[in-house]
């Protein structure tokens, strides 16, 4: 990296770094695709909320009813178990490539270590942003799951105890 640092250049200075933000910033966008469609999914279960009939085979439709919610929340899991990870592997980076400029310009000026540094601080921060709402959607969106196939399966229990 030269010293005439940018803010492009925080996120894009080495193709490793690109490569970093490019994977951070996609996990994020599709992190947050999951979540509107799921806000989306829960606010249409609210409006028409789920029923189960006598006549069904309950615990199969308890399943199938429940599929649509858990859709994906396993790539929100993913993302928030491994962006801080891709984030911290950007910090490496950003702090090598700052002892690097100290080799190579003989100094330790701040001139030539604040771009790594900005970068291994970027690559960082890119890692939160992917991981930190990734992590509280899948915490809420799996509990909401959890509690209406718990709500199906007491309803099936009591279709069954009605029945016999």
């Amino acid at each position: 990296m030269t010293n005439n640092f940018t803010l492009g250049a925080l996120f894009t200075g080495d193709i490793m770094t690109l490569f970093i933000s490019i994977v951070l910033v996609f996990g994020s966008v599709v992190s947050w695709a999951i979540i509107i469609e799921k806000i989306r999914l829960w606010h249409i279960n609210k409006r028409n909320p789920v029923k189960v009939k006598n006549s069904d085979n309950l615990s199969v439709i308890a399943d199938r009813l429940i599929r649509p919610f858990d859709k994906n929340l396993w790539f929100l899991s993913m993302v928030a178990y491994v962006a801080p990870f891709i984030g911290l592997f950007g910090t490496i980076w950003g702090v090598m490539d700052s002892f690097s400029s100290i080799g190579i310009n003989q100094s330790v000026s701040i001139g030539v270590i604040a771009p790594g540094l900005a970068t291994a601080l970027g690559t960082t921060a890119l890692g939160l942003i992917a991981a930190v709402p990734a992590a509280i959607a899948y915490q809420y969106f799996s509990k909401k799951s959890d509690d209406l196939y718990d709500s199906l399966t007491e309803s099936c229990k009591e279709l069954r105890s009605k029945h016999k």
